[in-house]
């Protein structure tokens, strides 16, 4: 049968539009020109359709051929893809360096997944038994610390008539499943089109939070695993520099990184910085867990929109197998931006601020494929997808569309402040502006792992915290010695709550992550000063006395003691704390 193909008639930027295309889907994967660019159709209108390229256009001439190829825009699901860096769609960076050099060759076909790789199979499923869409035929050890479970693809269901055991590549058959008299081969390979979402059984509520180590997100708003977060910051607030964090130390066990327009530099330094780093929960190196998809600012735009889709899709296959799968986009802003260049060729009538109409329905389709979920299969496995995205406002301008429209499906804020980063305090999120919605979800949670009183103790400081910035008006017009002896200790705790509590060292080997219990008792520690010292001011003791208190420069050391050391440290930081107010009563 002839190939399928159309004329090119116009060429603007990553927009060509062809005739002679009837027949053709939209997001059909369309081949354009005589060098075979991938692009994909995203309008029609009778038998003329409209491509935005994932490549690079220049060259291109009207007449040219274009060829269709009947099938949307999908990624080869199946062993290999953590430890690899992928462009954004789903080409291996390592592998396209070996053919082509240091830069993309434009219509260079690479397959995701090596051809030729030899993985080894180990069968779980029985021969003869029935099987369903979502349920685990065998496991592939993919790294050192990940069994790839292959599962059976979802819509297919029938007996298994045949499972073998060994080493294969992808592309072997490992299972035939037989269903009304019709035999289906299985591969450890899967191809899923990115615009769909992976089926599963059902959506759960938010029960356990994802843990970062990083104070202010656990204690003060948490997110849950398969949950929704937003950092939106200015230039230089520190966004990359938390992404790193979090897919350095959350308890997820898959990590996926989205470089999505980011400078070139920044996705360098994820790409060399990856493998060294140690993971804290294995030992081994992170790059055992993860897999990264770089498409940097000076890629093609209309790719940047391709990443982001293939990122979750990835996610959402490791989520079937029962993974907890953690997604860090960075950012969702420049995506939205190669949407507003798409849509301009494309002569739509603008949104606010020139962004397409669509902008909040493409943002919340993104990230309601979050979710903690009953996968697919005849077991109760339960999986999630978390998504963090960060956000880049022109100016730190967070009534700008793409930071308005985020915000309104996304369950955590995480405000970043550029006067908060001005003053050299990082992580420089603020936590007057930031919120999130499942602090009261995950209340029970923390209640039966932590403390009884952790929630009390969130408030409580979370309490002080804005009582400081109602005082700082007053003590802006009249300063601080006007204030009553209370308010003045109250302002001396907040700065203890800020200084020694949230600000935290991501470049420092034991501040860098903090467990659960050592937030707690950290917390404990400065609650416990700030009752004390109400005590003494109480009986008389003047505030200045207690500013000068030798314990203090203890507390603020105390977030540099080694996590295994901090108990013994908090028992002996009480005892020193209630002697020195005793003393302070007593003169």
């Amino acid at each position: 049968m002839a190939e399928e193909k159309g004329v090119m008639i116009r060429i603007a930027g990553p927009l060509v539009v062809a005739e002679q295309m009837k027949g053709s889907k939209m997001y059909e994967v369309i081949r354009v020109g005589e060098e075979r660019l991938l692009g994909e159709v995203i309008r029609l209108e009778g038998d003329r359709a409209y491509i935005q390229v994932y490549e690079d256009t220049t060259g291109l001439k009207p007449g040219e051929p274009v060829f269709r190829t009947g099938a949307p825009l999908s990624v080869e699901l199946g062993p290999g893809i953590l430890k690899n860096f992928y462009d954004g769609v789903q080409r291996p960076l390592d592998v396209i360096k070996s053919k082509a050099g240091d830069y993309i060759t434009r219509g260079i076909d690479v397959p995701a997944l090596d051809p030729e790789a030899k993985w080894d199979f180990k069968p779980v499923a029985e021969e003869g038994k029935p099987v369903t869409g979502g349920d685990i035929l065998g496991e592939v050890p993919e790294t050192k610390v990940i069994v790839h479970k292959v599962l059976v693809p979802p819509g297919v269901s029938g007996k298994l008539v045949e499972i073998k055991e060994g080493k294969f590549t992808v592309n072997d058959v490992i299972a035939v499943v037989e269903a009304d008299g019709e035999e289906k081969e299985l591969t450890m390979k899967q191809r899923w089109p990115v615009r769909r979402g992976r089926p599963y059984k059902e959506k759960l509520d938010p029960a356990e939070p994802l843990l970062t180590g990083q104070r202010i997100f656990d204690t003060f708003f948490p997110i849950a695993k398969g949950g929704t977060a937003a950092i939106p910051g200015g230039f230089g607030t520190g966004k990359t520099v938390m992404q790193h964090q979090l897919a350095r130390w959350a308890n997820s066990q898959v990590i996926v990184y989205i470089g999505c327009g980011e400078r070139g530099n920044e996705m360098t330094e994820v790409l060399e910085d990856f493998p060294e780093l140690i993971d804290p929960y294995t030992g081994e190196s992170l790059m055992e867990r993860s897999t990264l998809i770089a498409n940097t600012s000076n890629m093609p735009v209309a790719a940047r929109e391709a990443s982001v889709y293939t990122g979750i899709t990835l996610a959402e296959y490791y989520r079937d197998m029962g993974y907890d799968v953690a997604i860090q986009a960075d950012s969702t802003s420049r995506w939205a931006e190669a949407m507003r260049e798409i849509s301009g060729r494309l002569e739509e009538m603008p949104g606010e601020e020139g962004f397409p109409a669509y902008l909040a329905a493409r943002l919340s389709e993104f990230y309601e494929r979050a979710g903690r979920v009953k996968v697919l299969g005849s077991d109760e496995r339960l999986g999630s997808v978390t998504v963090v995205g960060a956000v880049s406002p022109p100016g730190g301008d967070f009534s700008e569309p793409v930071t308005q429209n985020t915000l309104r499906v996304v369950s955590v804020f995480w405000a970043l402040d550029s006067s908060l980063a001005d003053r050299r305090h990082f992580p420089a999120i603020n936590w007057l502006r930031s919120y999130s919605l499942y602090v009261d979800d995950l209340r029970e949670w923390y209640v039966k792992n932590v403390a009884e009183d952790f929630n009390t103790q969130r408030d409580e400081m979370m309490a002080i915290l804005q009582r400081e910035a109602e005082l700082q008006e007053i003590v802006q017009l009249v300063g601080a010695d006007a204030l009553p002896e209370r308010e003045r200790e109250l302002l001396e705790v907040a700065r203890m709550v800020r200084e020694d509590f949230l600000a935290q060292n991501a470049y420092h080997e034991v501040d860098s992550y903090c467990p659960l219990e050592k937030m707690y008792l950290m917390g404990t520690v400065i609650l416990e000063f700030h009752k004390e010292a109400q005590k003494a001011i109480d009986v008389g003791v003047r505030v200045e006395k207690i500013q000068e208190m030798k314990i203090k420069d203890e507390i603020a050391r105390m977030k540099y003691v080694k996590n295994e050391e901090f108990r013994q440290k908090f028992e002996d930081l009480m005892s020193a704390l209630h002697e020195e107010f005793k003393k302070l009563r007593e003169e």
